[in-house]
């Protein structure tokens, strides 16, 4: 597929802005700190390593190659990725393919219950691959039938998830109602036939974004593994017994309370959370069982994900969160105009987007970055407390008097609430480095998947 006409290819972004200051930037602009994510990627998978676990790295968050290739685990012989979209499956394909040729078996979970019309495009992308290479996610007995169109194409069977709810209710079905009108016997006809190979049991639970510390956001995935098992004890004779099958559980809190077990947590939730990854099978068992955990939003994290402080010993705001907005300050109100003073910046929900977040009540926070004043007085922040569909308004979180340290024209960091909506609103990320000298140029930009094929082969060819 063609570029889009009149859209820059990466090389042409690269020539234009590659090497600014990201103040010179065209504002607003979505920018990536790449030190912040190679940092958490490299956390994520020397935790899953020592724990003796699998991992699933989501890509929905980012969209984009280059992040892919960080969440990858070098010493993985068996890379897992999810997507939310056919698009971003497209975007990995060639990626993929090249892990494939080189020995590796990647595997990529299309992350909803099957949309039968996407089953012909998954097979064809499969093909491009390898097999066992694309997986699926199924909850119910109609959605069955449609894996027959998936082998007819490639000669081998698609792999399958069956979908648990553990509680979350955004899909999937309950562990006591997991056979819903003979779903587990229709799977079963269907992998006898050669349409399908069960992998096991998934859930994702986004209760835990709702946690404040880490004892809560391991509570969530203690809960969510033990419903898994609920359903794989109470069906198991239903499912193959003759391989090990998978209980995929997660989501970015819980996977990065995982990081308090090899960092010394002695509490009792982290000793029971250690003692079920160790032995997540039943004494009385015949399942063979491994965990596998899933996350997506950790590389680049926000502040919905800060405030659940799912890692104990996690630092603050500007080494944490990775994605940030760039935008400017069009006008200053610290003079009476209004009851307290306030700051109008150019960015507003389609910057920023508008996604609450529990722990405070604006819509985005200031970085400290190159601040004339300060962003934070006492125990209040500047925040994004209200917002419109092109501009937002800057005020203190608390009711502090003191004026906003801004200028009109000056240039700032904000911290979005949810960096998955945020992302979406750009297509493409400004790439700095905090661990150079230059911690604010441009070393790099990354195109998030856009359909069909990428949009420069530059995107790929680096990879392979």
């Amino acid at each position: 597929m063609a570029n889009t006409p009149n859209l820059p290819t990466q090389a042409d972004l690269l020539q234009r802005w590659g090497g600014k200051d990201i103040v010179d930037l065209p504002k607003p602009a979505a920018v990536i700190d790449r030190a912040i994510v190679r940092r958490h990627c490299e956390r994520m998978n020397n935790t899953i390593r020592t724990l003796g676990v699998e991992f699933r790295a989501h890509v929905k968050t980012h969209k984009t190659l280059e992040i892919a290739k960080l969440q990858l685990d070098k010493e993985s012989q068996a890379p897992k990725f999810i997507a939310s979209t056919l698009l971003e499956i497209e975007t990995l394909t060639r990626f993929l393919a090249g892990l494939k040729q080189a020995g590796r078996s990647p595997n990529i979970l299309y992350g909803i219950p099957l949309v039968p019309s996407h089953i012909t495009r998954l097979a064809e992308l499969a093909a491009e691959i390898g097999e066992d290479s694309v997986t699926v996610m199924i909850d119910h007995p109609d959605q069955v039938q449609y894996l027959k169109g998936f082998s007819a194409k490639t000669n081998f069977p698609v792999c399958v998830f069956v979908k648990v709810d553990t509680g979350y209710h955004r899909a999937g079905l309950p562990p006591i109602s997991l056979n819903k009108n003979g779903l587990l016997e229709k799977l079963a006809e269907a992998e006898e036939a050669g349409h399908a190979k069960l992998l096991g049991l998934y859930s994702h639970s986004s209760l835990s974004y709702g946690a404040t510390n880490a004892d809560e956001a391991m509570e969530y995935l203690i809960g969510e593994i033990q419903g898994c098992k609920v359903a794989l004890n109470k069906w198991l004779p239903l499912l193959p017994t003759k391989r090990e099958l998978i209980i995929s559980v997660g989501a970015t809190p819980q996977a990065i309370s995982s990081h308090n077990l090899v960092q010394g947590d002695a509490s009792a939730k982290a000793e029971e959370l250690r003692a079920l990854l160790r032995r997540p099978s039943a004494e009385q068992s015949e399942a063979q069982v491994k965990i596998e955990l899933h996350a997506g939003n950790y590389p680049v994290l926000d502040m919905q994900q800060v405030s659940t402080h799912a890692r104990n010993g996690a630092g603050g705001l500007e080494e944490e969160i990775a994605m940030s907005v760039v935008a400017e300050v069009c006008s200053v109100y610290n003079d009476g105009e209004r009851e307290k003073p306030e700051a109008l910046v150019a960015a507003g929900t389609l910057a920023l987007g508008r996604e609450p977040c529990a722990a405070y009540p604006g819509w985005g926070i200031l970085s400290n970055w190159r601040q004339t004043g300060d962003a934070e007085s006492g125990s209040s922040r500047l925040m994004v407390e209200r917002i419109s569909q092109e501009h937002s308004i800057i005020s203190w979180e608390k009711a502090a008097q003191e004026s906003i340290p801004l200028q009109v024209g000056q240039i700032v960091k904000i911290y979005p609430n949810h960096s998955c909506v945020t992302g979406a609103f750009y297509g493409f990320y400004f790439v700095i480095d905090s661990s150079l000298d230059e911690a604010s140029k441009v070393v790099d930009i990354w195109v998030r998947g856009r359909g069909g094929e990428v949009t420069d082969p530059l995107t790929v060819t680096r990879f392979q």
